[in-house]
Protein backbone atom coordinates (compact mmCIF):
# COMPACT_ATOMS: atom_id res chain seq x y z
CA UNK A 1 0.00 0.00 0.00
CA UNK A 2 1.42 3.64 -0.71
CA UNK A 3 -0.65 5.27 2.52
CA UNK A 4 1.00 6.83 5.15
CA UNK A 5 1.08 4.65 8.25
CA UNK A 6 -1.78 6.11 10.28
CA UNK A 7 -4.28 4.17 10.90
CA UNK A 8 -8.08 5.47 11.08
CA UNK A 9 -10.83 3.65 12.58
CA UNK A 10 -14.55 3.71 11.92
CA UNK A 11 -17.85 2.33 13.02
CA UNK A 12 -21.18 2.46 14.96
CA UNK A 13 -20.97 3.87 18.34
CA UNK A 14 -19.92 0.75 20.80
CA UNK A 15 -18.19 -1.21 19.11
CA UNK A 16 -14.77 -0.60 20.17
CA UNK A 17 -13.00 1.75 18.48
CA UNK A 18 -11.65 3.10 21.24
CA UNK A 19 -10.59 0.00 23.36
CA UNK A 20 -8.91 -1.47 20.11
CA UNK A 21 -7.24 1.76 19.14
CA UNK A 22 -5.42 1.65 22.26
CA UNK A 23 -4.56 -1.30 22.37
CA UNK A 24 -2.81 -0.96 18.28
CA UNK A 25 -1.46 2.20 19.09
CA UNK A 26 0.26 0.76 22.37
CA UNK A 27 1.60 -2.63 20.22
CA UNK A 28 3.01 -0.62 17.38
CA UNK A 29 4.17 2.33 19.02
CA UNK A 30 1.96 4.69 17.70
CA UNK A 31 -0.01 8.04 19.34
CA UNK A 32 -3.69 7.46 20.36
CA UNK A 33 -6.27 9.83 19.81
CA UNK A 34 -10.13 9.53 19.69
CA UNK A 35 -11.62 12.21 17.69
CA UNK A 36 -14.49 12.61 20.20
CA UNK A 37 -12.38 12.83 23.10
CA UNK A 38 -10.30 15.73 21.15
CA UNK A 39 -13.49 17.40 20.78
CA UNK A 40 -14.66 17.32 24.10
CA UNK A 41 -11.04 18.24 25.36
CA UNK A 42 -11.24 21.18 23.49
CA UNK A 43 -14.60 22.37 23.56
CA UNK A 44 -14.04 21.79 27.41
CA UNK A 45 -17.99 20.22 27.42
CA UNK A 46 -19.18 16.22 26.98
CA UNK A 47 -20.48 15.22 23.52
CA UNK A 48 -23.96 15.54 25.18
CA UNK A 49 -23.62 19.26 26.00
CA UNK A 50 -22.40 20.23 22.17
CA UNK A 51 -25.47 18.20 20.76
CA UNK A 52 -27.71 19.70 23.21
CA UNK A 53 -26.47 23.68 22.83
CA UNK A 54 -25.35 23.16 18.58
CA UNK A 55 -27.47 20.49 17.43
CA UNK A 56 -25.91 17.73 15.59
CA UNK A 57 -24.74 19.92 12.91
CA UNK A 58 -22.47 21.92 15.30
CA UNK A 59 -20.80 18.53 16.82
CA UNK A 60 -20.10 18.09 12.92
CA UNK A 61 -18.25 20.96 12.50
CA UNK A 62 -16.01 20.49 15.32
CA UNK A 63 -15.42 16.83 14.61
CA UNK A 64 -14.66 18.09 10.60
CA UNK A 65 -12.14 20.40 11.67
CA UNK A 66 -10.68 17.66 14.10
CA UNK A 67 -10.17 15.13 11.75
CA UNK A 68 -8.74 17.34 9.60
CA UNK A 69 -5.95 18.13 11.53
CA UNK A 70 -5.37 15.05 13.51
CA UNK A 71 -5.37 13.14 9.63
CA UNK A 72 -2.39 15.48 8.64
CA UNK A 73 0.10 13.75 12.00
CA UNK A 74 2.01 11.12 11.04
CA UNK A 75 2.12 7.32 12.39
CA UNK A 76 -0.91 7.77 14.09
CA UNK A 77 -3.86 5.62 15.46
CA UNK A 78 -7.34 6.84 15.53
CA UNK A 79 -10.15 6.23 16.70
CA UNK A 80 -12.93 8.20 14.87
CA UNK A 81 -16.68 8.83 16.14
CA UNK A 82 -19.44 6.90 14.70
CA UNK A 83 -20.60 9.44 12.46
CA UNK A 84 -17.38 10.73 11.39
CA UNK A 85 -17.84 9.51 8.08
CA UNK A 86 -21.24 11.45 6.98
CA UNK A 87 -19.68 13.99 6.03
CA UNK A 88 -17.93 13.09 2.39
CA UNK A 89 -14.56 15.70 3.21
CA UNK A 90 -13.71 13.28 6.45
CA UNK A 91 -14.73 10.39 4.19
CA UNK A 92 -11.87 11.95 1.50
CA UNK A 93 -9.27 12.92 4.66
CA UNK A 94 -9.18 8.93 6.20
CA UNK A 95 -9.12 7.31 2.85
CA UNK A 96 -6.04 9.69 1.41
CA UNK A 97 -4.18 9.67 4.25
CA UNK A 98 -4.11 6.39 6.28
CA UNK A 99 -5.67 2.71 6.49
CA UNK A 100 -8.88 3.30 7.61
CA UNK A 101 -10.37 -0.14 9.60
CA UNK A 102 -14.24 -0.87 9.97
CA UNK A 103 -14.73 -2.12 13.06
CA UNK A 104 -18.18 -4.01 12.62
CA UNK A 105 -20.65 -5.72 15.32
CA UNK A 106 -23.89 -6.82 14.99
CA UNK A 107 -26.96 -4.51 16.11
CA UNK A 108 -27.83 -7.14 19.12
CA UNK A 109 -24.45 -6.37 20.69
CA UNK A 110 -24.21 -2.84 20.24
CA UNK A 111 -27.40 -2.55 22.16
CA UNK A 112 -26.14 -5.24 25.06
CA UNK A 113 -22.97 -2.55 25.48
CA UNK A 114 -25.37 0.71 25.25
CA UNK A 115 -27.87 -0.36 27.43
CA UNK A 116 -26.18 1.87 30.17
CA UNK A 117 -24.52 4.19 28.74
CA UNK A 118 -26.60 7.70 29.08
CA UNK A 119 -23.76 9.75 27.16
CA UNK A 120 -24.97 8.76 23.56
CA UNK A 121 -26.89 11.69 22.34
CA UNK A 122 -28.46 9.85 19.77
CA UNK A 123 -29.58 7.04 22.13
CA UNK A 124 -31.37 8.87 24.45
CA UNK A 125 -35.13 8.96 22.66
CA UNK A 126 -36.85 6.30 21.22
CA UNK A 127 -35.48 2.86 20.95
CA UNK A 128 -32.01 2.03 21.00
CA UNK A 129 -32.29 -1.30 19.08
CA UNK A 130 -34.23 0.74 16.56
CA UNK A 131 -31.73 3.85 16.34
CA UNK A 132 -28.81 1.61 15.78
CA UNK A 133 -30.24 -0.47 13.23
CA UNK A 134 -31.59 3.03 11.22
CA UNK A 135 -27.82 4.08 11.90
CA UNK A 136 -26.08 0.72 10.83
CA UNK A 137 -28.83 1.36 7.89
CA UNK A 138 -27.42 4.85 6.24
CA UNK A 139 -23.55 4.53 7.54
CA UNK A 140 -23.14 0.99 6.66
CA UNK A 141 -22.49 2.06 3.21
CA UNK A 142 -20.66 5.10 3.74
CA UNK A 143 -18.36 2.68 6.33
CA UNK A 144 -17.86 0.33 3.01
CA UNK A 145 -16.77 3.02 0.72
CA UNK A 146 -14.61 4.26 2.74
CA UNK A 147 -12.87 1.38 4.68
CA UNK A 148 -9.64 -0.78 3.34
CA UNK A 149 -10.35 -3.56 6.38
CA UNK A 150 -13.33 -4.86 7.99
CA UNK A 151 -12.97 -6.73 11.19
CA UNK A 152 -16.26 -7.95 12.83
CA UNK A 153 -15.94 -6.81 16.80
CA UNK A 154 -17.87 -9.36 18.77
CA UNK A 155 -16.34 -12.83 18.35
CA UNK A 156 -12.60 -12.08 20.12
CA UNK A 157 -11.84 -10.51 23.12
CA UNK A 158 -9.91 -7.02 22.46
CA UNK A 159 -6.26 -8.11 22.76
CA UNK A 160 -6.75 -11.17 20.44
CA UNK A 161 -8.68 -8.95 17.73
CA UNK A 162 -6.13 -6.16 17.86
CA UNK A 163 -3.38 -8.70 17.31
CA UNK A 164 -5.32 -10.23 14.15
CA UNK A 165 -5.88 -6.77 12.74
CA UNK A 166 -2.09 -6.02 13.36
CA UNK A 167 -1.27 -9.58 11.61
CA UNK A 168 -3.30 -8.50 8.69
CA UNK A 169 -1.74 -5.02 8.16
CA UNK A 170 1.75 -6.21 8.76
CA UNK A 171 0.54 -9.35 6.59
CA UNK A 172 -0.25 -7.08 4.05
CA UNK A 173 2.48 -4.40 4.10
CA UNK A 174 0.09 -1.63 5.15
CA UNK A 175 1.90 -0.87 8.34
CA UNK A 176 5.81 -1.76 9.07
Amino acid sequence: MDKPHSIFLVGLMAVGKTTIGRLLAQSLGKQFFDSDHEIESRAGADTSWIFEREGESGFRDREEAVIEELTRRENIVLATGGGAILREANRQVLSCRGVVIHLDSPVDRLVERTSKDRKRPLLQNGDPRETLTNLLRTRGPLYEAVRDYRFVTDRQSPKSLARNIEDTLRRDGAIQ
